[in-house]
């Protein structure tokens, strides 16, 4: 998902709100998610987070509810969700398709979690450029932090680490 977003010219990247809880219980489950409480005994009416299949359920969902949109236009990782277009042009339009496809089944996005219109972006923890895939610069801080060696003994150190390294990758 993450190669098939890289190359394009305009993204958006919107989060879905309450991911799981957007999804209606089927009647006849509901009672199995049955709790008490001092005021009486209740049961989930939409899916609650963490059931044991509530991830494969709310994908599901999604690759149903968007695909035709799938690898062309979109790429949805449960609640992220990436609109992608190859020209600039199309991304409104592009964009307009997969809101609809959202009011259709109801489902609403996490306004502060959405990035509307930009040349790249995080999706799956990786930095989406029109270029490909790039270092995301949270990954790479602490290299970035690195002081430098400022004498003898502290290149010395560094040596010493990157033969460990080189003998346990061996």
């Amino acid at each position: 998902m993450v190669d098939a977003t890289a190359g394009h010219e305009m993204l958006t990247f919107t989060d879905a709100s309450a991911g799981f809880q957007q999804i209606q219980m089927e009647p006849s489950d509901q009672e199995d998610t049955a709790f008490m409480t001092p005021t009486g005994i209740y049961c989930y009416t939409a899916m609650p987070f963490g059931l044991k299949n509530a991830g494969a359920t709310y994908q599901r969902l999604v690759n149903m509810m968007f695909k035709d949109k799938l690898g062309d236009t979109m790429e949805v990782y449960i609640d992220d969700m990436v609109v992608k277009s190859k020209i600039t042009e199309d991304h409104l339009r592009d964009l307009q398709e997969s809101f609809d496809i959202l009011d259709r089944y109801n489902m609403k996005l996490n306004p502060s979690k959405c990035h509307f219109g930009v040349r790249s972006g995080k999706f799956l923890g990786y930095m989406v450029t029109k270029r490909g895939i790039e270092a995301s610069p949270e990954q790479i801080q602490a290299i970035l932090n690195l002081k430098s060696p400022t004498n003898v003994k502290e290149v010395q150190s560094w040596n010493k680490g990157d033969m460990l390294i080189r003998h346990v990758v061996r």
